[in-house]
Parts: C-alpha cells; sequence; structure tokens
C-alpha cells in the first residue's frame, strides 16, 4: 500500500563514521584556506601568470554550476509543467541547487587575487563581457533559491517559535512575520520560479560563450562556435541524474526508502535528452572535421573518448533499458556516469582543451587546491545533512495522512 508523501525533518543520529570523515577533510580545507587568505593565493596554489585558473575554476565553478541544475529543471517539470508525480524531488533538488549555487560563489571568491573587489560586477557594469552576465546571473539565482528556500522555513517555524528567557517577548512578533512570509510568498513564489529557470539558462550557456572567445587557446575538439548550447544543454541533461544521484545516496545514508517509481520516471526522459546532445556534438565534428584529432593518440584525444563514451554514450543506452531504470543499484550506476561525464567534460574544457600562449610548462593542482575542493565537497554533503534533519525537505511515507478508508490509495478510493 502506498501512503500520502509528507516532507518532514528526517531523526537520524547526525553523527556517524562517514560524517566524521566529512569533518575531518572539512577541517584540512580550512587550514589551507587560512594560508591563502593571509599569505595570498599564491602561497599555496601551482597557479600563475600562465595559468590564471585551475580546478577552483573547473571543478568548484564550472562543475558546480552544471551539477547545480537540479535546481531549475525539476522546477520546470514540476511548477511551471505542472507534473505533480515529482513534487516529492523538488525540495531535496532544490536544497542541493541552493547549497551549489551558495559554494560556487565562495569558489570565485577563494579563486580571486584581490577576493575583497568581488562586488566590483555589481558597481562598474562591463555589458560586453560573458563573465560580466554569468557573475550577476548566479548571484540573482543564488537570491532566488534562498527565496524559494523561505516557505521551508516558515513551515519549519509558524507555530514553533518558543525563545525563552529574555527573548521570549519575540515569540510574538516572530511568529507574525513569518506568518506574513508565508502568505507574501504563496501568491509571488511563481514569479521566482520562472526567473530562477530563465537565470539558470542564461548563465549555463554564458559559461560556453567564455570558452568560445579563447579562440585558438582551445583544442579544436572542444573549440565550437555550438560550445555555448552544448553547455547549456549538458546542464539540462545532467540535471535529472543528479536528482537520482542525490536522491539515491540520500536515502542509502538516511537509512529511508527510495521513490523508485519517481525517479525511474525522471530516468526516462535523461535517454532523449543526451540523445539531442551527443547527435549536436557528432553533427558539429562532421561539419568542422576535427574528428580527425581523433586519429591522435595524446592527452585531448582520451579524454574526449573518456568523456563521450563513459559520460554519454553508455549511460543514454543505459537509460533506454527497462531493467535498468527499475533497478536501483543500475539506475545509480547511469545516473553516476552522466555526473562524471559533465564533471569531466568541464574539466577539459577549462583545463585539458585549454592551453596558455607562451606556457612554459603544464598545470597540475597543489595539494592546497585539492585539498580546499574535496573539503568544499565535504562541507556542502555535511550542511545538506543538516538541512534535511532540521526543516521538512525529505518526504517519506505519512499514515497520519492516509484517508478513513480501508482501499484509499493516494486519495482516491478503489
Amino acid at each position: 500500500m502506498e501512503y500520502l508523501m509528507n516532507p518532514t525533518p528526517i531523526k537520524k543520529k547526525f553523527i556517524t563514521p562517514g560524517v566524521v570523515v566529512l569533518l575531518i577533510l572539512a577541517l584540512n580545507a580550512m587550514v589551507f584556506l587560512a594560508i591563502r587568505f593571509f599569505f595570498g593565493i599564491g602561497s599555496m596554489t601551482n597557479l600563475d601568470n600562465q595559468h590564471p585558473w585551475g580546478i577552483w575554476i573547473a571543478i568548484d565553478v564550472a562543475c558546480g554550476v552544471a551539477l547545480a541544475a537540479g535546481g531549475f529543471t525539476s522546477a520546470a517539470l514540476g511548477h511551471i509543467i505542472h507534473k505533480e508525480e515529482f513534487k516529492v524531488i523538488l525540495r531535496p533538488a532544490l536544497i542541493t541547487a541552493m547549497l551549489g549555487y551558495t559554494f560556487v560563489a565562495i569558489g570565485v571568491f577563494v579563486d580571486l587575487g584581490r577576493y575583497y573587489f568581488i562586488w566590483h560586477p555589481l558597481i562598474f557594469w562591463n555589458g560586453t563581457s560573458p563573465l560580466f552576465e554569468v557573475g550577476l546571473c548566479v548571484m540573482i539565482y543564488a537570491t532566488v533559491l534562498y527565496i524559494e528556500f523561505l516557505p521551508i522555513v516558515t513551515e519549519r517555524f509558524i507555530g514553533h517559535v518558543n525563545l525563552k528567557g529574555r527573548l521570549s517577548f519575540l515569540n510574538v512578533p516572530l511568529d507574525a512575520i513569518l506568518r506574513f512570509l508565508d502568505r507574501g510568498l504563496s501568491k509571488t513564489m511563481f514569479v521566482f520560479i520562472i526567473a530562477g529557470v530563465v537565470l539558470s539558462t542564461l548563465h549555463q550557456s554564458s559559461l560556453g560563450t567564455l570558452m568560445v572567445i579563447a579562440g585558438p587557446k582551445m583544442h579544436p575538439l572542444w573549440q565550437t562556435p555550438v560550445l555555448p548550447l552544448l553547455f547549456l544543454i549538458s546542464a539540462i541533461a545532467v540535471g535529472f541524474p543528479m536528482i537520482i544521484f542525490e536522491s539515491l545516496l540520500a536515502s542509502r545514508s538516511l537509512g529511508l526508502k527510495p521513490e523508485m517509481k519517481v525517479l525511474s520516471n525522471l530516468g526516462r526522459m535523461v535517454g532523449p535528452l543526451l540523445v539531442i546532445y551527443l547527435a549536436i556534438k557528432i553533427i558539429d565534428m562532421a561539419i568542422r572535421g576535427t574528428y580527425v584529432y581523433l586519429t591522435e593518440i595524446n592527452t585531448a584525444s582520451v579524454m574526449f573518448m573518456l568523456e563521450v563514451v563513459l559520460g554519454v554514450i553508455i549511460p543514454l543506452r543505459m537509460f533506454f533499458s527497462e531493467k535498468v531504470l527499475n533497478s536501483r543499484l543500475l539506475l545509480f550506476i547511469a545516473a553516476s556516469l552522466v555526473v562524471f561525464g559533465v564533471f569531466l567534460n568541464r574539466i577539459n574544457n577549462f583545463l585539458v582543451a585549454y592551453t596558455p600562449p607562451y606556457a612554459l610548462n603544464k598545470y597540475f593542482p597543489s595539494i592546497g587546491e585539492i585539498s580546499v575542493t574535496i573539503g568544499f565537497i565535504a562541507i556542502l554533503v555535511l550542511l545538506y545533512r543538516v538541512i534535511v534533519m532540521f526543516f521538512p525537505v525529505i518526504s517519506i511515507p505519512d499514515k497520519k495522512l492516509m484517508p478513513k478508508t480501508k482501499y484509499a490509495i493516494r486519495g482516491e478510493e478503489k
């Protein structure tokens, strides 16, 4: 028997062996960040004038923006197209996107040599710069995500504000403010949801524009005028696999039963998206004749084939299989391959394909850069765990919401 799904804080023990490992990784990152801010960016990175960016941009920013795409794809599916069956994945996808974009902004902040000038795009506008558009859209969209998170906050605290002692006089006004926000947001949320979807499509493609203007500095396997389109479609294509990946991992970590029916239906949408992405990529290569570079055995050709075969072709075939869609393990593997493919694509575009002029040596990240990136991922996972344990994010079966009928399933009498 199926029960109505109700977003509920997850009551589980927070500290586990896995959480302890994540805390150690996070603490290690904080040590290297302290070195970076006290002694400068050159003190702990391998960045220089020939290599102005490294994994903090390729992974923390470019990959982070792409893998947070589940926020706008799920919002479009659940709120704009009104597919009610997918409501249960909207809040987890929102939290993943909100945390993802938060760490994208922090990644840019850490990577800037003069980090204290990060506010400049707000004042000094440069309308001809793709980075200006990306920066502005990311800032606005991150704000939109936090606004979309507010109804979860009001739901959690309305009627439950219970400050003690000298602060008790704030209970009534705080509850009134929460109720006012809840009423206002219920009438205006559609504006923020539509704005979030539009803003996401803009900056996802503009990251591709940034690499287009790199011109001959980019390897021909990736340098193409349609790169903005490829970046956008790959972000859309990875949105649902990222939701599946996150949902199955969270279910395993928190000891919950995953909503396989919903995740399987999400998976059915991934195959056609990957077909579109692969078709555009192949047609573009055929028109430009860049397939000839695949006859050479070098880093670029090997990385390109890994990206396409492991990240597109194999999961594409898997997502068209009913056996895969109905298997928790196989579905997780297929989703992981798509996530890995987009992850590798952004690394290839920003690091492997990019060759700075007059570069005297190859870039390889330092221990500090790797530690900070891994630490950021650890902190993101820890924050996700805190949020789902404190706020009503993950939907679980609630017998209290079952109708008073013997044969009712999801509110319908049989």
